[in-house]
């Protein structure tokens, strides 16, 4: 089941890279008491990911500040050295977007994100999604109908909506 406007994102564990190598974060801690913005995508380097996705939260990221927003986090199934090398190449790390890798789906299936498409060798992957949690409850939620759409799931419309 898919995680709905008006529930609390799960307290799963997701990694980023540190100054010692990867650290293991809660979702609680980088949700409670904050206003977030959390996009999730099929994968680092992919197409529609790194051209459109990435993209539109590196040019709303002042709208958002302007709204209150604390951090823009942008979660994919790979893991936090693939993440850190994404953010850095887009220019997105530099623009203030946390990346963090869920390299076991953890935080992706407890939200009933994942997907697989087995003929590009995504296996627990995660759907194209875009939301907005104050204190950890979702307020707003778009997901994307296909893998290769950002529509629904920009950061565009996700301003507009908060």
């Amino acid at each position: 089941m898919s995680i709905s406007t008006g529930d609390t994102l799960p307290n799963a564990k997701v990694l980023r890279l540190g100054a010692n190598g990867p650290e293991a974060v809660e979702m609680e801690s980088l949700t409670k008491g904050r206003k977030v913005v959390i996009f999730g995508l099929p994968g680092a380097y992919t197409g529609t990911c790194t051209s459109a996705h990435v993209p539109s939260f590196i040019r709303t990221k002042s709208g958002f500040d302007d709204k209150g927003v604390d951090e823009i986090i942008c979660v994919s199934v790979n893991d936090p050295f693939v993440m850190d090398a994404w953010g850095k190449s887009t220019g997105a790390t530099d623009a203030g977007i946390t990346f963090l890798g869920d390299a076991g789906a953890e935080f992706t299936k407890a939200i009933g994100m994942n997907w697989t498409a087995e003929p590009a060798g995504f296996y627990d992957r995660s759907r194209r999604y875009a939301l907005y949690a104050e204190d950890g409850v979702v307020k707003v939620l778009n997901v994307e109908e296909g893998p290769g759409v950002c529509e629904v799931s920009a950061g565009e419309t996700l301003l507009e909506q908060i």
